[in-house]
C-alpha cells in the first residue's frame, strides 16, 4: 500500500497515474475554492464608506498556502518536476483569473486609481508558482536516491610505470 501512495508515478500504470494527477488538480482547485471567496474585488468597509476592504483574510491565505505547499511536496516526491506546477499551481491561477475576469472592474469610490486586477492576478500567480517550485524541489530531495558508485571517478585507471609492467 505504501508503494501505491508514495512510489514514483512514472513506474505506475497509466490507469493509476492519471487519476492520481487529476485528483491532485481537483484537490488544489478545492483548496482554492474553500479558502478564498469567489469575488476577490475590494468592497466598501461599511455601507457608504469611502475606504475599501479586502474580502480575503490572512488566515484564508495561510490555509491555502499550506495546502498547496503540502500538495506540491507530495507531487514533487512522486512525479516529474513539471507536473506539480501543472497540478498544483495552474488550477488556482485559472480560478483566480476567472474570478477577477467575471466580476470586472470595481467602481472607484474615492476617484483614486487602484491596482488593475491583471497585475494582482499576475503577481499572485508568480508567487504561487514560485512557492510550488520550491516545495517541489523539497519533495524531490526527500526521495531516496539510489546508491551511486563513485568507483569510476575515484579509482580511474592510472597509467602504469615501466617497472610495474615488467614485474
Amino acid at each position: 500500500m505504501t508503494e501505491k501512495l508514495l512510489g514514483p508515478l512514472s513506474k505506475r500504470p497509466w490507469t493509476e497515474r492519471w487519476p492520481t494527477r487529476l485528483l491532485g488538480a481537483a484537490l488544489s482547485s478545492a483548496a482554492y475554492l474553500l479558502c478564498l471567496p469567489w469575488d476577490l474585488r475590494d468592497h466598501p468597509a461599511s455601507p457608504g464608506s469611502t475606504t475599501e476592504a479586502t474580502p480575503v483574510t490572512v488566515l484564508e491565505v495561510t490555509a491555502l498556502a499550506v495546502l498547496l505547499l503540502l500538495l506540491a511536496v507530495y507531487f514533487g516526491y512522486r512525479d516529474a518536476l513539471a507536473w506539480p506546477l501543472l497540478l498544483v499551481a495552474v488550477p488556482p491561477a485559472a480560478l483566480m483569473y476567472l474570478s477577477f475576469h467575471t466580476h470586472g472592474e470595481p467602481p472607484e469610490p474615492s476617484g483614486a486609481p487602484g491596482w488593475p486586477w491583471q497585475l494582482i492576478w499576475a503577481s499572485s500567480t508568480l508567487v504561487v508558482a514560485a512557492g510550488v517550485l520550491v516545495a517541489t524541489s523539497v519533495g524531490r530531495r526527500l526521495r531516496e536516491a539510489p546508491e551511486e558508485s563513485l568507483d569510476g571517478l575515484v579509482f580511474a585507471r592510472q597509467p602504469q610505470c615501466r617497472h610495474q609492467q615488467r614485474a
